[in-house]
């Protein structure tokens, strides 16, 4: 199964892109998606260059389904309607190319893939590292992407368990400990 992972934000959204068969999983693809080109007034230029620039991504790679980051509230209002914006071009640009989409907390991705949910950006660059044996660190926001895609992958398998022995549907069977599935 191939997994895009996609941790929104608004001046940089990391996607990445990994292969997964059963347990063993390997790295396709990891980068960045930038809007620094734009005046920072410019909201619906940016949220456009995302729309385009996660559909490419899609359209690339053609992953079968996708994970992205939910967002928390952060001390600052305005700063978490605007991530809110950015997500939400985010899951249209995906919505729009037919992919299932899952949700995750970011302290669920960083208890998966580090340990504990209070682990800190170097920690998850270095674990996405040596869980996908890359030759380097990635970037900051590629890492939490392909952290995002990996727990995806694992979560995939108690989704598919669960199916298998119950009579609920994947929507309804898949709030798995706060995270969403469409």
């Amino acid at each position: 199964m191939r997994i895009l992972g996609i941790d929104p934000g608004l001046q940089t959204t990391g996607f990445g892109v990994i292969d997964a068969d059963g347990p063993r999983l390997a790295y396709v693809a990891s980068g960045t998606i930038k809007t620094s080109g734009v005046a920072v007034g410019d909201l619906p230029a940016r949220l456009k260059i995302l729309f385009d620039g996660i559909r490419e991504v899609s359209a690339r790679y053609q992953p079968q389904c996708a994970a992205v980051e939910i967002v928390f509230v952060n001390v600052n209002p305005q700063s978490t309607l605007l991530l809110g914006q950015a997500r939400g071009a985010a899951l249209t640009a995906l919505v729009s190319t037919d992919l299932p989409v899952s949700e995750y907390t970011a302290l669920q991705m960083k208890k998966a893939i580090v340990g504990h949910g209070h682990a800190s950006k170097d920690q998850i660059q270095a674990m996405v590292q040596r869980l996908l044996n890359l030759p380097g660190v990635p970037g900051k926001d590629a890492a939490d992407a392909l952290g995002l895609a990996i727990m995806h992958a694992h979560a995939s398998v108690s989704f598919e368990a669960m199916s298998r022995s119950t009579t609920l549907t994947r929507r309804q069977h898949a709030l798995f400990k706060g995270s969403r599935t469409y």
